[in-house]
């Protein structure tokens, strides 16, 4: 039998697999739990540790550029909408996308999906010139050898949540509901 390290994130649509209820002839799934399974991204792009591993779309394709020796299948564990995960600090002067434009707006990474797909949104929807916002990511891309825009900056380890309290970013892409009368969705 063959046996698969595999590192997926139990959904609804996964249990199955994970619980063994689903099974494949011939196949023994070995899981293994990462939460959250953004890690598991990480590790397969550098070092490759399962045989199955879930990843998101941008990731893939940021690993595939750069020459990761692994293959995609047109499996979708996680689908979300993208038009709504920017939110904006309402004392930052922002009052519609393109006032974003002068900026600083923070995201985890510059590579992760949520972003990547909000940056096409602002550009394409709303006519905002990208290049004319500082981006903020507080995290490491999970392939080391992507290299960001110019118009990026680090500041690892900070909280992004905190950065728009603070006044520190005009507006965050992909943290979550933010506690304050101060923080709308954009």
């Amino acid at each position: 039998m063959t046996v698969l390290k595999t590192a997926i994130a139990t959904y609804p649509h996964t249990k199955g697999l994970k619980d063994g209820t689903v099974s494949v002839p011939g196949v023994q799934f070995e899981h293994v739990e990462i939460a959250p399974i953004i890690g598991a991204f990480r590790r397969m792009c550098r070092t490759l540790d399962f045989d199955v591993c879930e990843m998101a779309i941008t990731t893939y394709l940021t690993a595939k550029a750069h020459d990761k020796q692994f293959t995609a299948l047109p499996v979708f564990v996680l689908r979300q909408f993208h038009h709504s995960p920017i939110v904006y600090n309402i004392k930052s002067g922002v009052q519609s996308p393109k006032d974003l434009e002068g900026k600083k707006v923070g995201v985890r990474a510059y590579t992760v999906t949520t972003g990547v797909w909000t940056r096409g949104i602002l550009a394409t929807e709303y006519g905002v010139d990208l290049d004319k916002i500082t981006w903020v990511v507080v995290d490491e891309e999970h392939v080391q050898e992507y290299r960001k825009p110019a118009n990026v900056i680090e500041r690892p380890g900070a909280n992004l949540a905190e950065m728009l309290l603070k006044g520190e970013i005009a507006a965050a892409i992909g943290v979550g509901k933010v506690d304050s009368p101060n923080v709308k969705p954009l």
